[in-house]
């Protein structure tokens, strides 16, 4: 079982990552599908994974494990904020799990978090061309594109554009308050 319950989104919850998560972790970041879509080129060991998971949020990060009914389903975090309150999200999915809404509800709970309970005023992501399904999960989100890097990233022995999405705190409010008026309507 992942770590304390931290948030709750629709299906997810967010979670503590613990020592327990390291196995998980590893399997996530090593396997094929997930690799192509972070560009990890090189292989990551269940030691570095446990030095990564015992450093969590030294460097200001924030790191959650993504559960649905208690199981770890994939991670999201957030790096540190610059000066601006800018900061930039990043998550997978175990792929076995691709396709059931648990990365936009993930998404849309971290956002939560960063907007409402840590007063960021932006939040980014940068995705790969070749990773069209996260493009899609940040535009459910309300993320908008807002640049194309051209060669910028470098995928199984290719150089790929990377997509830059942000989303502002105030079209989060936006967004939120639509939600909530539809959400009233229909009571």
């Amino acid at each position: 079982m992942p770590g304390a319950l931290f948030l709750d989104g629709d299906e997810i919850e967010l979670r503590t990552v613990d020592g327990d998560d390291v196995d998980f972790l590893h399997d996530l970041v090593n396997d094929p599908r997930i690799r192509r879509g972070i560009a990890a080129l090189d292989p990551i060991t269940r030691s570095q994974e446990r030095k990564w998971v015992e450093a969590r949020g030294k460097d200001g990060s924030i790191n959650f494990i993504v559960a649905v009914a208690g199981e770890t389903v994939g991670t999201i975090g957030l790096k540190p904020p610059n000066d601006a309150g800018v900061a930039e999200v990043g998550y997978m999915i175990a792929p076995s799990e691709w396709g059931n809404g648990y990365a936009t509800d993930a998404l849309r709970t971290m956002c939560g978090y960063a907007f409402d309970e840590r007063g960021l005023h932006k939040v980014y992501a940068n995705v790969y061309e070749t990773n069209p399904a996260s493009s899609a999960v940040l535009e459910k989100v309300g993320f908008e594109k807002e640049g194309h890097h051209r060669e910028q990233g470098f995928v199984d022995g290719e150089h790929i554009d990377v997509l830059r999405y942000g989303l502002l705190v105030d079209e989060w409010k936006e967004m939120t308050a639509a939600n909530e008026a539809d959400e009233k309507r229909w009571l």
